[in-house]
């Protein structure tokens, strides 16, 4: 445990920069060490304060046929929906009045709502007092500024791996360089902008994984989603094991708030999924961000990204309190931006 704490004390004064250093921390069999530097680093940089944000998936039509996501194209099991815009602003409205701060619009790539519907629907919910963050997904250039005239503060676009054979397998008919001048259109207009990692796919490396981190170094990212992989029953990647795809989930949490100490992390839902206190885990090991699904139940069990996802529904934001609390947390009042989407705003 000395020899841990020594590897990893280190990176209290210098963030692990290459790929070599960032293996050796993904490595690391006995890793409470590790969590416990970057949850310092997490107090140090961004605070105890844990900023809520409300989660709506408003469509699972996707145009995309990703091997491991549960509403691809050719799952003919999933049963679609789409929400309506007044579906979506009275779900964020909701949420606003139970204490949200930001709202996040959520869909797979579904071509019915294009710039103009979701630039309308942005406009209502930026006038409630809300930030708004998108996941949509792949757009052009034109469509992303769109977003940007009408509001839009951040957009999450994971890149899910860097490793460009491995996606293109993973992703039939997508192009990763296309991925990646998305997201440098979107640092480009103004967003403040996430990305993330995949953990566990079948065929990734753990020297993959530490180039996925060197890779939101680079752009630099200001939000960073790490999500553990789980597949889903009617996908072809459905006899894939998830063995030790939590912890390593972690790992590259906690490497990432050394890298980067002072951006969003969220500690993703599907980290609950694979333990029942999976998402405080993960607020011990970096995180500083929850994303409670408030989308209606009768929508959201339908979002079935993977099996076993949680639905709490549209709580308040108060009833995270007492969670929070049990691990000396207390929930932000905030809006939670990036210091340089502030400056960029001046």
């Amino acid at each position: 445990m000395t020899t841990d704490h020594a590897f990893v004390n280190q990176f209290l004064t210098h963030p692990p920069r290459t790929r070599g250093e960032i293996t050796a921390l993904l490595e690391m069999q006995e890793p409470a060490a590790l969590f416990q530097t970057a949850d310092r680093i997490r107090k140090k940089f961004v605070g105890d304060a844990v900023y809520l944000r409300a989660l709506i998936e408003f469509s699972n039509y996707c145009k995309n046929d990703c091997l491991y996501c549960g509403i691809r194209h050719s799952n003919a099991k999933a049963t679609r929906y789409r929400m309506t815009p007044e579906e979506i602003f009275n779900t964020a409205r909701r949420a606003v009045q139970a204490g949200y701060k930001t709202i996040v619009l959520q869909s797979g790539e579904d071509l019915w709502f294009d710039a103009d519907k979701m630039s309308q629907i942005i406009r209502r919910i930026k006038e409630l007092n809300a930030a708004v963050t998108l996941s949509l997904g792949e757009k052009t250039r034109e469509e992303y500024a769109a977003y940007r005239r009408a509001g839009a503060d951040r957009y999450l676009l994971r890149i899910e791996t860097t490793d460009k054979s491995l996606y293109e397998k993973l992703d039939p008919g997508m192009n990763w360089d296309n991925r990646v001048r998305c997201l440098e259109d979107l640092k480009e207009l103004g967003y403040e902008v996430g990305s993330g990692s995949l953990v566990g796919l079948p065929g990734q490396t753990l020297e993959s994984l530490a180039e996925d981190l060197l890779f939101f170094k680079s752009l630099p990212v200001n939000m960073a989603g790490i999500g553990p992989f789980i597949p889903h029953p009617d996908t072809p990647l459905a006899a894939e094991n998830v063995q030790g795809h939590f912890e390593l989930s972690l790992k590259m949490m906690a490497v990432m708030r050394l890298m980067l100490p002072d951006i969003n992390i969220p500690a993703t839902t599907a980290m609950e999924t694979l333990h029942p206190q999976g998402r405080l885990l993960a607020l011990q090991c970096g995180a500083n961000v929850i994303m409670p699904n408030v989308t209606a139940e009768h929508f959201c069990r339908n979002y079935a990204l993977y099996p076993g996802k949680p639905h709490p529904g549209a709580s308040a934001a108060a009833e995270w309190e007492t969670q929070l609390a049990d691990i000396g947390r207390t929930v932000s009042d905030g809006y939670g931006f990036h210091r340089d989407y502030i400056k960029g705003k001046k």
